[in-house]
């Protein structure tokens, strides 16, 4: 079979979607998952972009050897400075710049004539060279470029030391056939193609971010630029999981295989959705909640006869465990040590460990049967640090006759207990009010949605918060066995999340 490359940009394209920046403790450990993963290839960060994306590509670049690490760059020097200083360390380093190649975004964005923009990839490809093992120049926009000189551009990259050209639909406006199509007509017109790895980079827009990233594997592409759970600008990205296991499952059909390891895809995609603040969808494809559930009767029966009636395949295949119900009350540490490993992408330490289990006898009082989810969600907030935010108790007093609602809530801000009695219409207003009197911000609330973690009147609530500051958006989650206490983490997980921003910010401009 011929290989694929598999091209992960969750932590680049994937942290530009709203609300899921990531901290820099945050990057490493989806690098460190992603390598374990077998990704290909990393995109760690834009190195130009702030201090803060430097520092996270060339600590990421120091530290992973068994992935490629790439830097964005745009056909600038000075973009492609930055990468070759941050991917100084890297055991496989790469360098990928881009420019833009159809007319609307050369004459409205760039300014720039075509033969203006053909000499930018000449001497930013050849420029890139001197630094990297690997170069890979994108054209931005390829989908609605004119294809006399998409093809121009290709070969002048190509001829300038290019290794990888990467045709992406930008704007996810096209259908497969034609996505396909252009892949067919740059590798037939454009000399020394042979010489090159293509790639596609396709958008969702219109729900066709997979289906056209197969397209073009099929049309001659050998690398796929995809992100965990699909995260990315506007409607994302190409979902990494999709892609695998579309490729994984029909291999009759592709003859195409990658090295992604996918019984560890369900740990890399709870990690991501965990450090962004991104729930993943019950019915997501592969690692929903109802990927695997059947509900209609006629389904049960099949899949109980014969799983392959309606399971293409088995759950086991992305890393789900069948059997969600295996810890209660009377479980002990060693079996809840044991579950973790099953479901976690990293090993936690001991400590840690020790006031998860702690928790999670908590819960089991509470609860009849813990789910796997419980379990995850128990631990959530491990994944999370640099934390200036923290809940240490809350109490509420509401009820149909009781107006207003009062709220008494402790917090440690920046290592100092306060405490504080706050009122609202409800009670989730009385707690966020109060929170907002403990740490005062201006922080506007565009998003509050609650979900239940598992089934059942007992279950575990999840809650999304997400607030709008200075032009830019924050995700916040948490999760307690009180909607209420769920509540008030994830709008304080939401504002960790903005001091965070605020202070590399703050470090970028000084």
């Amino acid at each position: 079979m011929d290989k694929l490359v598999i091209f992960d940009t969750t932590l680049r394209d994937g942290e530009q979607a709203p609300g899921a920046s990531m901290n820099l403790d945050e990057k490493m450990k989806v690098a460190i998952a992603l390598e374990d993963l077998g990704v290909d290839v990393i995109e760690a960060g834009f190195p130009i972009a702030s201090e803060g994306d430097f520092k996270s590509v060339k600590m990421i670049a120091d530290t992973i050897k068994n992935s490629t690490i790439c830097g964005l760059a745009r056909a600038k020097e000075m973009d492609i400075d930055a990468c070759a200083k941050s991917l100084k360390g890297a055991k496989h380093s790469r360098i990928h710049t881009f420019i833009a190649t159809s007319p609307l975004h050369m004459e409205t964005k760039l300014r720039m004539k075509p033969e203006e923009v053909l000499e930018a990839i000449k001497k930013s490809v050849s420029y890139a060279k001197k630094y990297a093992d690997e170069v890979e120049w994108s054209a931005e926009d390829a989908g609605r470029s004119e294809i006399d000189f998409l093809c121009r551009a290709v070969e002048t990259a190509i001829k300038a030391g290019a290794t990888t050209i990467n045709l992406p639909d930008t704007v996810g406006y096209l259908y497969p056939d034609e996505y396909a199509d252009m892949f067919k007509q740059v590798i037939a017109k454009v000399p020394n193609s042979d010489k090159v790895v293509f790639s596609c980079h396709c958008h969702d827009d219109l729900g066709m971010a997979v289906a056209n990233s197969l397209a073009g594997m099929r049309a001659g592409a050998r690398q796929i630029e995809c992100a965990v759970n699909g995260i990315g600008e506007r409607a994302g990205n190409a979902s990494l999981e999709e892609v695998v296991m579309a490729i994984k499952v029909r291999s009759d059909h592709t003859h195409i295989q990658t090295r992604i390891k996918t019984e560890k895809i369900s740990k890399m995609s709870q990690l991501v959705s965990t450090v962004t603040g991104y729930i993943i969808p019950p019915n997501k494809a592969i690692v929903g909640a109802n990927a695997f559930a059947h509900e209609s009767g006629i389904h049960q029966a099949g899949v109980l006869r014969n799983p392959k009636t309606y399971e293409i395949m088995t759950p086991d295949l992305v890393g789900k465990t069948t059997n969600d119900i295996v810890l209660g009350k009377h479980s002990g540490s060693n079996a809840f040590r044991k579950k973790l490993e099953e479901l976690l992408p990293e090993k936690l330490s001991d400590d840690v460990i020790e006031s998860a289990f702690k928790r999670f006898k908590d819960l089991a009082d509470k609860k009849k049967e813990i789910y796997d989810d419980d379990i995850l969600a128990l631990v959530g907030d491990q994944f999370r640090s640099n934390d200036r935010l923290k809940l240490n108790s809350l109490l509420i007093v509401a009820g149909s006759k009781q107006r207003p609602q009062i709220a008494a809530l402790e917090m440690e801000i920046d290592g100092e207990n306060k405490a504080i009695t706050a009122t609202g219409e409800g009670p989730v207003d009385a707690a966020f009010n109060g929170v907002k009197e403990l740490f005062p911000h201006d922080a506007e609330l565009l998003l509050y949605q609650v979900n239940a973690v598992t089934k059942g009147t007992d279950a575990q609530a999840g809650v999304l918060v997400r607030l709008a500051h200075e032009n830019n958006i924050f995700n916040g989650h948490g999760a307690d066995s009180d909607t209420l206490v769920a509540s008030v983490k994830a709008y304080i997980n939401a504002l960790n999340k903005m001091l965070y921003h605020d202070s590399k910010k703050h470090k970028d401009l000084h």
